[in-house]
Parts: structure tokens; C-alpha cells; sequence
């Protein structure tokens, strides 16, 4: 099979040029550069004009929640991978808290086989660490896993670990990657206690960032590096939302950094006054914070101090998140529009679209060592989006994938469009429709 996308505009490891690239089966074949494919060739390839359009490797998100297991009345893996595909994101990695959790190898092992069957696209699934748990954690694989994740500051479920002597053997065995949420529970909690006081159960939501502060987000990342520092530890801190914290991180290539940052694309999208016209829509943990707090992201990010930008994809229903502010649960879908959420600021000027793919494909690729993707390489995998660059749209429930059906950026008027979407070579998203034939294959590691 092969299949030629034809004079394009290729934005790939820090360059923008004309070219073409032959995809044949699974694998990036050949890539022209400025330069004029065989006539032999146009001949034998299924040819995709793709003149006007920006052609980049498949977005990584190092960080969503598809709810499968247990939780699937707000996502699945099948839905929220279709959503993931149809915004441009062609391999995700797959959070613990589902219901079971995956605490065991033998729960991971099950979500793995679930996503064989179902996944639009490429997966990894991420083994939870609790109090009690350690021996589980430490027979990890990390050809095959991504990463181990800890909850230091409890998002949901009785993940939080925070026995001491659990957290140093962690750090210092872990066989792969450790991922953070951290937030510190005993600020939250007396923060919670001093708002419940003043307002009782009716808590406004613009009191989230005040109670979830940013001094609980530092003291608890501040932990995570000292750890990760002290063990020689990989840790990747996810969802960043405080400007304190930023001085914890090292400006640099990721490739040169065992502990990395990631940020959020609603951390750079929102701001504090937005409670106001959002609500418990954008409800997330961390919390959206200040104006501040959010310049301070976007610096660090441009200055190479931030590595990865994911979403946090977390779907609830509506009617969930309609509840007050202690039965509103945190978080919202994310994934099919964080690509052109991003390149809408390229159009704004504050950052340019290499950084984008950068920060979404190359970076996610180098951080977790991903086998043959995040790039456009000859031999790697063909895991490739089109995107349509003067093509506005709007989000609204119509063309929206996700299974709880609504999103925060719904009115949203975006001036890029994700166009066509290869999956390991295979056309799997074309202008709309989802080609349900399409399976993702499991991510692999190179230690």
C-alpha cells in the first residue's frame, strides 16, 4: 500500500518547507524536499494533493482519562480515541483512576487488551502507585509501559500516596518514567475548611484557585523534584499551573533533562476572570489561575523551561458538572481541540507552529523514548495529520466527538482544521468522518 501526500508545507524538527511524503504500508517511505517526485512513483501511490495545507507528525498527549473502565457513562477508549483522531492526536497515554484503578499488572494488562480491540488510535497505559502497592509498581515493564503515575495531592479516588517511605522506594526503584499530579492535601484541605466556613456548602467556583492555591502546587512539586533529584529519578511533573513553580525546571533541550515539565492547554487558554462566564466547566485540578500565573506558563514555556503540552482530557457529563462547587467534579474534554487550540495562538502571534509541534510531538516522543514516532522520518511510523490552515470553524455539539457531548470551547471559532489524519500509515480521519475500520497499535519504549 502506498500513498503519497503531495506538495505540501512540511513543518517537522524546526523547519518549514515544499515537499511530498510516500508513506508505503506502515512506514514513512521517502520524503521529498523541495524537490520533484518520479513520475514512477506518482503512478504506483494513491496521491493526496495536499497544496495549501500544513502536513506534521501526529500529536502525543502524555495525558488524558478515557473512563474505561467503569466510568464509560461520561467516555470510552473507542469514543475518546475517535474524538483524539479527529483533533490531530494520533498516540495518547492513558491515566490509572478508572474503576478498578490499574494498580495491578493484571488490571493494566486488561486496559491494554481492551484498547486493541477499540482504539483508533496508538496507546499507552500509565500503572497507578498507591500506599500499598509497591511491588506491583516495581514489575513494570519499560519497554512497554509509559510511565508510573503518583498522585502527590489526592485528584480522585483513593490513589493519593503519601506514606513517606512508599514515595522514597518509588522514586528510587522506579523501572521507568515517574508522572506526578501534585498538589499538597493538607493545604487543600485546610483551604477547603476556611472557604466552607465563610460560604458553607455553596462555595463560588471562583474561590477554586484560592482553595487548590498555588502554594499547594509548589510545595508538592518542590517534593517531587527534591525526590527525583535525589534518586536520579525521570519525573515528569504534569499539569502545571503556578508561576512559582516554574523555578523548579531547567530551560533546555528535553532530550539533556531527567525531570521535565508539562502544561495544560487550558492553563494557557484561561484565566481566573473566566469563572465567571464558564463556570464548573473549567473546573480542573490544578485550577486555572491567575493572569500571572498563566504569562508566567506561557514564558516558561517559550524559554524551553515547559517540555510537553497535553490536556488532561477528563470528561464528565453536563449534569455532573452543573452540580455546586463540592459536587462538581474537576476536569473536561480536551482532546479533540487542543492541535487547533494551540494553532489558533500560532495565529495570534505568540508562539510560532515548529514550537507547537515541538511541544505536541517531537517533545512527548524524546521525553517517554517512544518507538519511531513524533516525527516525520523515512522508517518511522506514518502516524501523519493534514491540516487546513484558512479553513475557520466553530465548536458546536454537531461535530463534536466526544462521548459526554459538550465541550469548553464550544462558540469557538478556530482558523485552522484538522484535514486528514494517517494512523500507521492507514488513512483514518478524512474531513469529518472517522474511518471506524482503523485500530492504533501499543507504544512501545527504547531503554
Amino acid at each position: 500500500m502506498k500513498t503519497l501526500i503531495h506538495n505540501t508545507t512540511i513543518i517537522n524538527e524546526g523547519r518549514r518547507f515544499n515537499g511530498s511524503v510516500l508513506i508505503e504500508d506502515e512506514l514513512i517511505k521517502q520524503i521529498f524536499n523541495e524537490e520533484e517526485v518520479p513520475q514512477e512513483i506518482l503512478d504506483q501511490a494513491t496521491v493526496i494533493d495536499g497544496s495549501g495545507k500544513l502536513l506534521i507528525p501526529g500529536v502525543i498527549d502524555d495525558q488524558v482519562h478515557f473512563r474505561e473502565p467503569g466510568l464509560t457513562h461520561k467516555g470510552e477508549i473507542a469514543t475518546e480515541s475517535q474524538a483524539a483522531l479527529a483533533g490531530g492526536v494520533t498516540s495518547y497515554m492513558e491515566m490509572p483512576n478508572t474503576k478498578p484503578q490499574a494498580t495491578t499488572q493484571a488490571e493494566l494488562a486488561k486496559k491494554y487488551a481492551r484498547a486493541a480491540e477499540v482504539s483508533a488510535v496508538n496507546y499507552s497505559f500509565f500503572m497507578g502507585a498507591t500506599n500499598n502497592n509497591l511491588d506491583e509498581v516495581l514489575k513494570t515493564d519499560p519497554t512497554k509501559v509509559c510511565g508510573i503515575k503518583v498522585f502527590m495531592g489526592s485528584s480522585t479516588g483513593n490513589m493519593l500516596v503519601d506514606d513517606e517511605k512508599t514515595l522514597s522506594e518509588i522514586f528510587r526503584n522506579a523501572p521507568t518514567l515517574v508522572a506526578t499530579h501534585c498538589e499538597d492535601e493538607e493545604i487543600i484541605r485546610r483551604n477547603t475548611e476556611i472557604y466552607r466556613q465563610k460560604y458553607g456548602e455553596i462555595v463560588p467556583i471562583s474561590r477554586h484557585p484560592k482553595i487548590r492555591s498555588a502554594e499547594a502546587c509548589f510545595k508538592s512539586s518542590s517534593k517531587a523534584v527534591e525526590l527525583a533529584r535525589k534518586y536520579d529519578t525521570r519525573l515528569h511533573v504534569l499539569h502545571l499551573s503556578s508561576a512559582e513553580e516554574m523555578q523548579l525546571f531547567d530551560a533546555g533541550p528535553v532530550k539533556d533533562k531527567k525531570v521535565t515539565a508539562e502544561v495544560c492547554v487550558h492553563h494557557l487558554w484561561f484565566e481566573e476572570k473566566d469563572y465567571i462566564a464558564y463556570g464548573t466547566r473549567i473546573k480542573w485540578n490544578p485550577a486555572v489561575k491567575s493572569a500571572t500565573d498563566r504569562q508566567a506558563l506561557w514564558e516558561a514555556l517559550l524559554a524551553d523551561k515547559i517540555d510537553v503540552i497535553a490536556t488532561d482530557h477528563a470528561p464528565h457529563t453536563l449534569d455532573e458538572k452543573s452540580h455546586a462547587y463540592f459536587q462538581a467534579p474537576s476536569g473536561g474534554p480536551l482532546v479533540q481541540h487542543s492541535l487547533t487550540a494551540m494553532l489558533e495562538f500560532v495565529k495570534q502571534g505568540k508562539l510560532s507552529a515548529e514550537k507547537v509541534v515541538e511541544k505536541m510531538c517531537h517533545a512527548p516522543a524524546d521525553l517517554f523514548r517512544i518507538d519511531r514516532r513524533g516525527y516525520i522520518r523515512e522508517g518511522y511510523y506514518a502516524d501523519l495529520v493534514l491540516v487546513n490552515p484558512d479553513k475557520a470553524w466553530t465548536v458546536c455539539p454537531e461535530n463534536i466527538f466526544y462521548k459526554c457531548g459538550w465541550s469548553p470551547f464550544e462558540g469557538t471559532t478556530f482558523s485552522h482544521q484538522v484535514s486528514k489524519v494517517f494512523v500507521n500509515g492507514e488513512l483514518a480521519y478524512d474531513r469529518g468522518e472517522v474511518k471506524k475500520h482503523v485500530r492504533g497499535k501499543q507504544l512501545n519504549f527504547v531503554v
